[in-house]
């Protein structure tokens, strides 16, 4: 590709918002949703940047766009001063007003009904200027987006060792039966006495999963697996039908039809609060200042109202 002159460069500073939005989102509806402009001028924007380079970027699949492999490398060259510019402005506008700003904040479905939607509203009570906009998803995504720049932060379960984390607690796992099941009036369980018992469980990509297999591995068998849903909701639902048995955290709303059997040994879960390696905003220090000091607290009581 020959190299641009300055005259070409400059046409396309302004456009590469919107190409790095449709590269990202493949889809171009959603794109122009993203950056809040009609798909018209999207298309347009579009064009002048396939213009001001001389090839084409896009090509139609379906009802998507996929970039060419010219359009794949101007992406990857120019993703991170897209993002890096957008928190350059993002800083300096925050700067000027502390109590305002955006905060892109994700959180584990595990988290979701009580302790969190619980958080943020106390949060919200106090910083009702700041914007949050919320991203639920299992504990892998969830590192992934805040290593690309995507969130801001994320409480993530188990926390990971290569980004700045702040331990926030421990997330206990025990075996969820259902209340009609022979194991349902257990004190207590070993794990290498459920090896001929039905599992549901969520599928190999989530940690939980990957945890429990590795658990049974150690008490020297493979679970038969027989429903794999990555809905936590549905999966109690499952178990609650008898359809088989899990290995799960306690829910945070009472769940009919469940019992709670503890397995022995260490059967914990790291909580983890995760923030980006870029400088954060000020709205997003607030944000996480306030998760640090107060959300064991709303772990805790959420954790009780489970069966």
């Amino acid at each position: 590709m020959d190299e641009l002159s300055s005259s070409q460069v400059e046409a396309l500073i302004p456009l590469l918002a919107a190409f790095d939005a449709a590269a990202d989102e493949g889809h171009i509806t959603r794109a122009a949703q993203r950056l809040g402009v009609p798909q018209s001028s999207l298309s347009r924007r579009l064009k002048a940047v396939e213009q001001a380079v001389g090839v084409r970027l896009f090509q139609p699949v379906g009802r998507r766009v996929a970039l060419t492999a010219a359009g794949q490398e101007l992406f990857e060259r120019t993703r991170g001063l897209v993002r890096a510019l957008g928190d350059a402005v993002d800083v300096v506008r925050a700067d000027a007003d502390p109590d305002s700003g955006l905060v892109r904040f994700g959180f584990p479905f595990t988290l979701g009904p009580v302790s969190i939607p619980s958080l943020l509203a106390d949060f919200h009570a106090g910083a009702p200027r700041i914007r949050l906009h919320l991203v639920q998803a299992h504990g892998t995504a969830l590192v992934d987006m805040v290593r690309d720049g995507r969130l801001d932060l994320a409480v993530t379960i188990p926390a990971p060792d290569d980004l700045p984390t702040i331990v926030l607690g421990f997330q206990r796992i025990d075996l969820y039966v259902s209340d009609r099941h022979p194991l349902a009036g257990r004190a207590e369980i070993e794990l290498s006495e459920l090896a001929d018992e039905p599992f549901i469980a969520n599928p190999p990509t989530y940690h939980l999963r990957r945890l429990f297999d590795s658990w049974c591995a150690a008490a020297g068998f493979t679970p038969n697996v027989g429903f794999e849903i990555t809905e936590f909701d549905t999966l109690r639902a499952l178990v609650a039908q008898n359809l088989g048995i899990a290995v799960l955290p306690a829910p945070e709303l009472p769940y009919p039809g469940l019992a709670r059997v503890p397995l022995t040994g260490d059967r914990d879960r790291s909580i983890g609060l995760v923030a980006g390696d870029h400088r954060p905003t000020p709205a997003v220090e607030r944000l996480r200042d306030h998760i640090a000091a107060h959300a064991m607290s709303y772990l805790d009581r959420a954790h009780h109202q489970g069966p």
